[in-house]
């Protein structure tokens, strides 16, 4: 809410038009309760039009600076771009993960992977291959490394659990 007296050359006022903001190029009182507002538009446009005090609940001072600027912090918008990118990359490159890992696995189980464990679902199979072919990180790579994480912490914590439930049996 804006009293009549806030009201300077130069502000930005909402509540004038409706859902625009208006600039006041001029201010002219009658009396004490009475203000001719002269105002231009985003457009360009000049208005003129008589405010009495029971305006005052509907008319709001916008904040300074210019209704689309951009007052946020860089260096987080460049971050949220990132993430943004990354999270629709496979789009362009379904073979994303083992694009971007700094491991280069042989093609076969590759192929064998992403071409046919993820299009038979629900996921059991075994892959079998001569050790360090990068059967591991393939598969954590194309399933996601999130759910293999969580299957790990359960397995760890289920383990944990049954060597203390041995030890208090002791």
């Amino acid at each position: 809410m804006a009293r009549l007296e806030d009201l300077t050359r130069g502000a930005a006022l909402k509540g004038i038009l409706p859902d625009r903001l208006v600039t006041v190029v001029d201010v002219k009182w009658f009396g004490s309760a009475v203000v001719e507002l002269t105002y231009k538009e985003a457009t360009g446009r000049l208005g003129s039009e008589l405010l009495f005090r029971d305006r005052e609940p509907t008319i709001e001072l916008a904040e300074a600076g210019r209704p689309w600027s951009f007052d946020a912090d860089g260096a987080l918008l460049r971050l949220v771009s990132e993430a943004h990118r990354i999270r629709l990359a496979y789009l362009f490159d379904p073979l994303l993960a083992v694009h971007s890992s700094l491991v280069e696995p042989l093609p076969h189980p590759i192929e064998a992977v992403y071409g046919e464990m993820l299009t038979r679902q629900p996921l059991r199979f075994l892959l079998a291959d001569d050790p360090g072919a990068g059967k591991t990180i393939v598969t954590v790579q194309a399933c996601g490394a999130g759910a293999w994480l969580r299957r790990r912490r359960w397995q760890a914590t289920r383990a944990w659990r049954s060597r203390s439930r041995c030890a208090q049996h002791r």
